[in-house]
């Protein structure tokens, strides 16, 4: 089954990014791993809430890891670079806005491929971007984390 047959609109990832939108504002299973699993791990049990606010994700454009650039508001106005991401809004055009994570410990010259990254500890940065969602051809969800605050 194609992701067109399965959600709304014409845009799988649009579609999975809401998806993700909308459980983050909140606070079904084939695979152990996977948007679906991250989601429902976001929500938690009513009667015991999970403590996880965040599910990050990756997006791949003409089959390359997309990675974000933004710049930090700080005296130096340092410019940082990553992989991953926390969706905050999606758009009815499917643009939406990104924030950037990172491991606060790991160096900037770290972060040239997201297979050698350790995501347990992904904080969100304050950075964000917007991106045209109709761009990229996949999305990978990783389980969710404790990324805010």
């Amino acid at each position: 089954m194609s992701c067109r047959e399965k959600h709304q609109t014409e845009n799988c990832v649009c579609d999975i990014l809401r998806q993700i939108v909308d459980a983050q504002s909140d606070i079904v299973e084939e695979c152990d791993i996977g948007c679906e699993q991250s989601i429902q791990d976001l929500l938690g049990d009513v009667s015991s809430p999970t403590g996880l606010d965040t599910v990050p994700v990756l997006l791949y454009c003409e089959c390359k890891t997309f990675k974000g650039y933004g710049v930090r508001n700080d005296q130096q106005k340092t410019v940082l670079a990553s992989f991953y991401f926390r969706v905050k809004k999606v758009d009815k055009d499917c643009c939406a806005t990104l924030e950037l994570l990172r491991d606060p410990s790991d160096s900037q010259s770290n972060f040239q491929d997201p297979t050698k990254q350790k995501t347990a500890n992904l904080r969100a940065t304050g950075i964000c971007i917007t991106v045209d969602l109709k761009c990229f051809c996949h999305v990978t969800c990783l389980p969710a984390v404790r990324a805010l605050g």
